[in-house]
């Protein structure tokens, strides 16, 4: 072999060696299954793990690392691997496995974000491995029979176009025997096997039946300089394998010295082959059982190859035969045209390999539809199930690589995305494992999340030793990919395994969410909203939104009903609409409903075991009971009025809820002459049932009319104004500002504040005053009310508001026992409401506790609908709860 085409040749086996590793098999279901264990698991493991790198490497690893630290490298590379196909193996004995092999492991497990980017990655790898290895072959045929084996790299000993002649031939037979399908291609990988082995066994026989000879080796050095070494062969001689203990030196090829890290880096790529059997899943009668075995093995016997192979070189030739020519196990050979053929065979071997995994892997991508039209052709199957259109889009694309020309740099990030997909089975294995999932039982138990823990952090070391250019760029590619995917938002019905790890860390850490260890200053709103219907709620559903900041968010709905008058419970199947709901309005929200004979019950109910642990509501929101038509809001916006899904694609899987089913779950909004579900006082029992439980109430009106609170508005708040009034206005003797209810007013504008779309917002505080009055403290409370603001660091600006006119139409509780309001003084308030909140975008006001006795509700609610007539949106709100903290 020649000089450099020797050690690119070898490192092209290496990457090629790797690709077949993942001959993935996708073949559809009427495909039948029909490998066994040996042929479909066994074979191309070996093929894929010995390649043409057990001829051409062997040499240099001894040579340059010696013997010692050649077993050391072994060990550790076969280590590393081993930890990999423990992990293969407990998920393959998990449940059946389909076409795609290790794809399907991956995608199954981390779902389609994860397995798609790992799966196209895959793909490429295969086929620039495939190229490669046939650039590989020609190499070494011309090597062969080129007039100067001395030097293949200069272009002047072999013509070009006859070069990609030879390539493109060689690719063309490999694309026919893959067209065939994958059976016969199990039984042409078997010959080659052979054929190997019997090369195998003449370098064995050779070390005992050749007699030592001194070899000539000639090397062109810089400035056309000829350099001549002499090198021996000495049969086995314990003097030679003490000279071959240790050491290290210059390369030939590459002209620069090898270390532990470069020698290793070469020779692990070599064991790179262990999935080939694994992507033959979608051929493989009992995919479960050979998997394990059939790997298991391969990879035991390979070790024992090279570990004898090894030995057997570093007692027999000298180590300037070893790292001069790393061809020189032709030279020692009885017959030396046994390595050449076994170098043939390897790389045809590798060669169709990586074809056919190649194609099976983008068979299964493209049957998943993740990546769209573009793929769509290769889910076409001929009529005894072989992808052939998968098949012609590999042999295009490896034919572009052939005609790149060698491209032996390539090899090592076909390697390095091995390496990563070897990690991503190891994620997959060790993310079952910690999700601690019921169904997870694997048949094969010779695996701990420790054991894939290692395997990942092993892979990823050994991916950075290889070369840390490209395990940088394929990190950076992968997460590429992930986001695109993402951004497509596939979604799937295989199970997402992040579901399984996010409950159990969830629940763990629920556990450690104490309410007693609760501290006002880490409060936050979490807010139980009570939706009727949504068409006439999403403008209010999208507002509680941006005030949750950060904290729990639940729809709530009461459907009227009782469950023993019913078959099943009609709850359970509306999960699925409300959920596509949120999804739709793209809010942070969780849904719950409940059934019950009453909506005051229903949201008793939910308040009290709506949310776990500490994350529990600790404020209603309600719509206005008033006489208002309300609006479709479904007919507004065009997510919901256009016929298709939306950003969702044929294939899509929607839950079962597209958006006419959407639509048509949610009744139309109720009619101005409809009878109501509840009555003004189940309404306002709802609002003395909730402070009773020490919960928060706020009361929305007019929310429909707000607008840019959608998940696509760009509003950032900047021509919004939040108006605050704190002070009761329904009892003008009250002049608190500090109160809980006025301080929890303040405390849900700042959180309102604070909100993307209203951050930029100005913050209003309107300040009740009687300046007539001959008591002046107004003047000390509004220099107090600035100094609290102040320690709040809330950032508003104080309105001072006379309302002496207002308070004169007040009728004295004396006058009036019952507690009732004249119409004089409610539209007052009302005008004093316009007249200064009139431009705002929402208006805070201070809710009344209701009154004791259900007989006042009907009055308590027509007193706060006549103060709120015509406003605008508006929030009405009862804090029971300290909210504010002065102190760090």
């Amino acid at each position: 072999m020649g000089v450099e085409g020797v050690c690119g040749l070898a490192v092209t086996a290496v990457a090629c060696g790797a690709e077949s590793d993942e001959s993935g098999s996708g073949t559809p279901s009427k495909d039948p299954r029909k490998l066994n264990t040996f042929f479909g698991v066994m074979v191309p493991t070996i093929l894929s793990m010995f390649s043409i790198v057990l001829f051409l490497r062997t040499g240099f690893v001894v040579g340059h690392a010696g013997l010692l630290q050649g077993l050391l490298m072994l060990i550790v590379a076969y280590t590393i691997i081993s930890l990999t196909i423990l992990s293969i193996c407990a998920i393959s004995t998990n449940g059946a496995i389909q076409g795609g092999g290790a794809y399907y492991m991956i995608s199954r497990s981390l779902g389609p974000e994860f397995g798609g980017s790992i799966g196209l990655m895959f793909f490429l790898a295969k086929v620039c491995a495939c190229g490669e290895y046939v650039l590989g072959l020609v190499e070494a045929i011309l090597d062969v029979f080129g007039s100067d084996p001395g030097n293949l790299t200069k272009p002047s000993h072999f013509f070009f176009g006859s070069f990609l002649l030879y390539s493109s031939v060689v690719l063309l037979l490999c694309l026919l025997v893959c067209l065939v399908g994958a059976h016969i291609y199990s039984r042409t990988a078997f010959v080659i096997l052979l054929v190997v082995t019997v090369s195998l066994l003449s370098i064995f026989i050779s070390s005992v039946a050749v007699k030592p000879q001194d070899i000539f080796i000639t090397h062109h050095g810089p400035g056309n300089q000829t350099v001549h070494y002499n090198a021996s062969y000495t049969g086995f001689n314990a003097t030679t394998l003490r000279n071959n203990l240790a050491g290290y030196t210059l390369d030939y090829s590459t002209n620069s010295v090898m270390s532990f890290a470069t020698v290793f880096a070469v020779m692990f790529t070599s064991c790179t082959g262990i999935m080939a059997g694994a992507n033959m899943s979608g051929e493989l009668k009992t995919p479960s059982v050979s998997i394990p075995k059939g790997t298991i093995i391969a990879v035991f016997y390979t070790f024992t190859v090279y570990v004898l192979l090894f030995i057997l070189v570093s007692a027999t030739c000298d180590r300037i035969l070893l790292i001069q020519d790393y061809g020189f196990l032709q030279k020692i050979n009885l017959w030396p045209p046994f390595v050449t053929i076994g170098i043939y065979c390897a790389s045809l071997s590798a060669a169709m390999c990586a074809m056919i995994g190649a194609s099976r892997i983008l068979h299964a991508l493209a049957l998943d539809q993740l990546f769209g039209l573009p793929l769509a052709p290769a889910a076409i199957t001929s009529s005894s199930g072989n992808p052939w259109v998968a098949v012609l889009y590999t042999w295009g694309l490896a034919q572009c690589v052939v005609f790149a020309g060698q491209l032996n740099a390539v090899a090592s990030l076909v390697t390095v995305f091995y390496l990563l997909a070897y990690a991503a089975v190891d994620l997959a294995c060790l993310a079952l494992e910690w999700a601690s999932a019921p169904n997870f039982r694997p048949t094969f138990q010779l695996f701990s999340w420790h054991t894939c823990l290692l395997g990942i952090l092993s892979c990823l070391v050994m991916m950075f030793v290889i070369n840390p250019v490209y395990s940088s760029g394929s990190i950076v590619l992968l997460l590429v990919l992930l986001l695109f995917l993402h951004f497509r938002s596939p979604t799937s019905s295989w199970g997402y395994i992040s579901q399984a790890l996010i409950f159990h860390q969830v629940r763990k850490y629920l556990l450690m969410l104490d309410v007693r260890k609760d501290h006002v200053k880490f409060w936050r709103p979490q807010v139980l909203l009570m939706v009727a219907n949504p068409r006439s709620s999403c403008q209010l559903i999208l507002f509680v939104n941006q005030l949750k900041k950060g904290g729990l968010f639940v729809l709530g709905h009461v459907q009227l009903g009782d469950l023993d008058t019913l078959p099943s419970d009609p709850v359970q199947q509306q999960y699925n609409f409300w959920l596509s709901l949120v999804d739709k309005l793209g809010v942070k929200a969780f849904v719950d409903l409940t059934l019950s004979p009453s909506v005051r019950q229903g949201t008793q109910h939910l308040l009290r075991i709506t949310g776990l642990g500490g994350m529990k509501p600790n404020t209603l929101v309600l719509g206005f009971y008033d006489s208002c038509t309300p609006e479709d809001f479904f007919l507004q916006d065009t997510a919901f009025c256009d016929s298709s899904i939306g950003r969702g694609t044929e294939g899509e899987y929607n839950f079962g809820v597209d958006l006419p089913s959407l639509q048509a779950h949610f009744p139309p909004v109720r009619h101005v002459e409809s009878p109501r579900w509840l009555s003004p006082e189940e309404y306002v029992g709802i609002i003395s049932d909730a402070i009773k439980m020490s919960k928060n109430v706020c009361l929305a009106r007019y929310f429909f009319q707000l607008e840019g609170e959608g998940k696509d508005s760009k509003v950032d708040g900047s021509e919004r104004t939040i108006d605050v009034w704190p002070l009761n206005l329904l009892q003008p003797g009250s002049r608190d500002y500090e109160d809980v209810c006025s301080l929890f007013l303040l405390q849900m504008a700042c959180v309102l504040n604070m909100s993307n779309k209203w951050r930029h917002a100005r913050m209003r505080i309107f300040l009740n005053v009687e300046t007539e009055s001959s008591d002046q403290g107004w003047v000390v409370n509004e220099e107090t009310f600035r100094e609290l603001l102040r320690k709040l660091r809330i950032r508003a600006s104080i309105k001072i508001v006379p309302w002496d006119t207002v308070v004169q139409h007040h009728i004295q509780p004396d006058e009036e026992p019952s507690g009732a309001l004249s119409e004089d003084f409610l539209s007052a308030v009302n005008c004093m409401l316009m007249e200064n909140s009139s431009q705002a975008a929402v208006r805070f006001l201070y809710l009344p506790r209701p009154p004791a006795h259900h007989s006042q509700s009907q009055q308590y609610l027509a007193q706060v609908e006549a103060v709120t007539n015509s406003l605008g949106p508006t929030l009405l709100i009862h804090g029971v709860t300290p909210v504010t903290y002065t102190d760090l």
